[in-house]
């Protein structure tokens, strides 16, 4: 028979476990909101709550008086959750901190801020996000292994996991970050929130060249950082788990595999590189085609300067350079220059015009010399003139030289020209020489297209009869010294 003694005391303990567990609903609320709160405050909070020793005491406590309220398998799932929750937060926070440094692109490009190099400036704060960001991460998941708690020692394999699938989920968030900036593709499974601007504003070449080097810095130098230091950090009796497998199966769980994020960022580089080259060429073109569908040349007149085009093309390699020097490295090879054997580097010697003395004819027969010459030095030369691009300021300013200079080639093709014209073609091709031999990698195959242009001209000529090389000089002379006062004066 049951005393009421008895059944007093289990009504005292359980309003005295009623009362708890309220006390620890709201301690675990106190949790959630710390995490759902501004990131560096989850950061300070969250798992503050879960560290305090004294709540998993208290567990324990009314879990030996009512076992039947499974207050310790609960209390293990809010610690379960915290923790998921702590980690996702951890590297929504490094996603944001990367996307903050790329908006100064656009800040700059909008005259919000003025920097004198603010694509460094750009690369170099996202790299320090990145690196201190994985290395925070990792002290992180290690300050939790270290913990001397009941609650979290059960847990070291979950955390372990987080923490990989959060560098997995991280590096491939990223790459889809970045080709969303570039405006090649996007992501469905983007929940990145960007900062203000950054969508619906048209792409900038300079911040998809940005984006090309920050893939190369992760692909050379980050992963193997951040592989190193999770092997220091977690150990390497723990670290077994992030190659896979784990307590939740290989089948449910995305390990880090530093060799797969790699190649994906190896890729990301050069498509990336390829993309700001591209829109760079597409911007050239713009010029190209408002200068060749503008004029009559049948009835252009005698050439008397350099055609003001030239300087917008010239303007646009300046910029060109001034960003490829910002944020890449020099090359290594020395320039590809022309041997006397396959022709001059002076711009004089190195006119096929003038080589074959046709300067004088406008007939048939000077018109198949010009071709064979011309053909006779192509299978001289052999050179490959588009070769595989590079991550230096030498390899993309020279690749987009030899794109605009064959789609240069390409307008002269589509039009017909007099004595005039034809000459104004040749002078400003001469000046061209002359400005882009110190600027070109491989000066050889440039200069080989400067004069497939002027061979392009001569075909689609009606009258083919080129200047005297000292007018050309002259001329091109002229030009140099005015522009040489235009910037002093400026």
């Amino acid at each position: 028979m049951i005393r009421n003694e008895d059944i007093q005391g289990k009504v005292v303990v359980a309003l005295v476990v009623d009362k708890m567990w309220e006390a620890k609903l709201r301690w675990f609320g106190h949790v959630k909101r710390s995490i759902d709160a501004p990131m560096r405050k989850c950061e300070r909070l969250a798992m503050t709550g879960l560290r305090r020793g004294v709540i998993w005491t208290d567990v324990l406590l009314m879990d030996d008086v009512l076992p039947e309220a499974g207050l310790r398998d609960f209390t293990f799932e809010a610690a379960h959750d915290a923790i998921k929750q702590y980690v996702a937060c951890t590297f929504s926070h490094l996603l944001l901190d990367i996307s903050d440094a790329l908006v100064k692109v656009h800040d700059n490009q909008k005259g919000v801020i003025e920097e004198d190099y603010p694509l460094q400036s750009a690369l170099e704060t996202s790299k320090k996000a990145l690196v201190q960001g994985s290395m925070g991460a990792l002290l992180d998941s290690r300050r939790l292994l270290d913990e001397n708690l009941e609650v979290l020692s059960s847990l070291t394999n979950l955390i372990i996991e987080l923490v990989q699938e959060g560098f997995q989920d991280f590096f491939r968030k990223l790459n889809d970050h970045f080709f969303m900036l570039s405006g090649k593709k996007y992501s469905a499974n983007q929940d990145l929130t960007f900062g203000e601007g950054m969508q619906g504003d048209k792409v900038l070449p300079e911040l998809v060249l940005l984006l090309a080097q920050l893939s190369v810095f992760i692909e050379q130098n980050a992963i193997t950082r951040i592989t190193e230091a999770r092997s220091c950090l977690i150990g390497t009796s723990e670290i077994s788990s992030f190659s896979g497998g784990g307590t939740r199966g290989y089948e449910n769980s995305s390990a880090f595999i530093p060799a797969e994020i790699c190649r994906i960022f190896r890729s990301a580089g050069e498509e990336l590189l390829q993309h700001y080259i591209s829109l760079k060429t597409q911007k050239i073109l713009i010029v190209l085609k408002k200068r060749f569908t503008t004029p009559n040349w049948v009835k252009h007149k005698e050439p008397r300067e350099v055609h003001m085009f030239v300087d917008l093309l010239l303007q646009e390699l300046d910029t060109i350079l001034n960003e490829v020097k910002q944020i890449l490295p020099e090359g290594l090879q020395p320039k590809h220059r022309r041997t006397d054997s396959n022709g001059s580097t002076t711009s004089s010697r190195s006119n096929p015009l003038r080589d074959d003395r046709l300067v004088r004819s406008n007939t048939q027969k000077a018109r198949s010399q010009l071709l064979e010459s011309h053909l006779a030095k192509l299978f001289k030369q052999k050179m490959e003139i588009f070769t595989k691009v590079e991550h230096t300021q030498e390899s993309v300013t020279t690749t987009i030289i030899k794109l605009f200079l064959k789609s240069l080639q390409e307008f002269v093709r589509l039009q017909t020209f007099n004595r005039s014209g034809f000459q104004q073609i040749q002078l400003d091709i001469h000046f061209l020489k002359t400005t882009l031999k110190d600027t070109a990698e491989d000066e050889a195959a440039v200069d080989f297209l400067l004069d497939e242009v002027i061979v392009a001209a001569a075909e689609r000529c009606l009258d083919p009869i080129p200047l005297e090389p000292a007018i050309l000089d002259r001329l091109t002379q002229a030009k140099l010294a005015k522009n040489s006062d235009q910037n002093s004066t400026s």
